[in-house]
């Protein structure tokens, strides 16, 4: 790719695919958030089998919910992209100092953050010129 390539504007095609990748990612972030406030019994054994306290589920949840908005204006989109991928470092780190299956758990954040990044990468142009 060219770097004049990365300053179009990005096609319909493009432009749809990373609308997708977005919602995608933003669904699974916005409903796990909610799980965090309604305190499910999941949610309170998953909190304990991790060694975090329940009591941190809305704490959690509230800073997901504003990486989440910041990520989904156009604006701070990339500041939102940078803090959720902080964000779900720690889900990595969580996992692995439990010791949680690979593909399932430890990695699990690493496909969110690829939608993330890649919703972000087709949709904004600013983000493809930063990379190329």
């Amino acid at each position: 790719m060219h770097a004049r390539d990365s300053m179009r504007a990005p096609s319909a095609a493009r432009l749809w695919t990373g609308r997708v990748l977005t919602t995608l990612a933003a669904v699974f972030l916005l409903l796990d958030a909610i799980f965090k406030f309604l305190h499910p019994p999941q949610v309170l054994a998953t909190f304990t089998q991790l060694g975090w306290p329940a009591e941190l589920a809305v704490t959690l949840g509230v800073l997901q919910l504003i990486c989440l908005i910041l990520y989904l204006v156009p604006r701070t989109a990339i500041l939102g992209a940078v803090l959720l991928t902080g964000y779900l470092g720690g889900a990595i780190a969580t996992n692995l100092r439990v010791g949680n299956p690979l593909f399932t758990h430890i990695l699990f954040p690493i496909y969110l953050s690829v939608f993330i990044w890649g919703g972000l990468y087709l949709r904004d142009t600013r983000v493809r010129t930063l990379i190329s």
